[in-house]
């Protein structure tokens, strides 16, 4: 296993190879974003099991003239994986003309149709990196004047639950007082209505996970049989989450060429994919208040419980 280690892999490979030799087998969800990811990604925010986007899009909708009203003049907006940029409209329609967008996605083709999409009204700036890099990247040339950082849908409740404080202090280290931060936090509801947005009939999510064995394949001359793995989404109710996993159909060894090396899985054991953390409203202000930032507002969809809020800088 000492070929694991090699300075020249990447870290993609690097990740897969701890991941796959832990105790509990895992890979990071940030990897499912490759252009086919992303493109996955975006067909399941249009599922109607997956309410969580239209939510969001109904409260950018609705609320973006007061997001506007309390941030008040701004020269600059960042979004954090902002995708196609498709939710991000009403919020740059409710700001003034000629305000410097600048999304952060690691999908080069995602940012290219946000850019197309959202050039009539904003001077679109794309960084191609992950969250916090692309935010130092920004910090490091920004005009005067105050910042806003949004972080729409709920990808906050990817990361691990003990991991989101680290998260959000380094997001308020790459900040000025006065900034400002719009994040989407997916609220507890029913589990099977919160399961149905993770397991869809037409499998949609299916294909979005497995496409990670797909890009191990493509990216790392893996030899995973796709068809071998199942999806599969738990709920755990201790962590409040929603889990994504892949189920090994059968024993069997896959080959990674770029780790020269082979890995076993049992029958019924799984790659853990990926975690949708869900939260309650009123843990929300000590989140801002424990990270650097005060709470400015909060708006709720009252059709799919989930909340935007708008936190401060201090």
């Amino acid at each position: 296993m000492a070929s694991l280690a090699r300075p020249a892999l990447s870290a993609f490979a690097r990740d897969v190879a701890e991941g796959l030799t832990a105790r509990v087998k895992k890979l990071s969800p940030q990897y499912f974003y490759d252009d086919l990811g992303s493109a996955l990604f975006d067909a399941i925010t249009l599922l109607p099991e997956y309410g969580l986007t239209s939510a969001d899009e109904r409260i950018l909708t609705r609320h973006s003239p007061h997001l506007a009203a309390r941030v008040g003049p701004v020269t600059a907006v960042c979004e954090l994986g902002s995708g196609s940029g498709r939710k991000t409209r009403p919020i740059l329609e409710a700001l003034d003309h000629g305000v410097v967008y600048q999304p952060v996605d690691v999908s080069a083709a995602a940012l290219a149709a946000c850019e197309k999409a959202l050039a009539d009204i904003a001077i679109v700036r794309p960084v191609c990196a992950d969250w916090i890099d692309g935010l130092h990247r920004i910090g490091l040339h920004r005009a005067p004047g105050p910042l806003v950082v949004l972080f729409l849908g709920s990808s906050i409740g990817n990361l691990d639950r003990s991991g989101i404080s680290h998260f959000l202090a380094q997001v308020r280290f790459t900040l000025r007082p006065g900034d400002f931060f719009l994040v989407g936090f997916d609220l507890v509801k029913d589990v099977e209505r919160m399961l149905a947005a993770y397991d869809d009939p037409t499998g949609v999510t299916a294909a979005f996970n497995l496409n990670l064995l797909g890009r191990i394949n493509r990216e790392l001359d893996g030899e995973f049989e796709l068809r071998a793995f199942s999806h599969e989404a738990r709920w755990n109710q201790s962590e409040r989450r929603i889990e994504m996993h892949l189920v090994s159909a059968r024993a069997q060894h896959v080959y990674i060429g770029a780790l020269e090396c082979a890995f076993s899985f049992a029958a019924g054991e799984t790659i853990w994919t990926e975690s949708s953390h869900k939260f309650i409203e009123s843990e929300l202000p000590a989140m801002a208040a424990d990270s650097g930032f005060t709470s400015i507002a909060s708006w709720i969809d009252p059709e799919w419980p989930f909340a935007e809020v708008l936190w401060q800088a201090v």
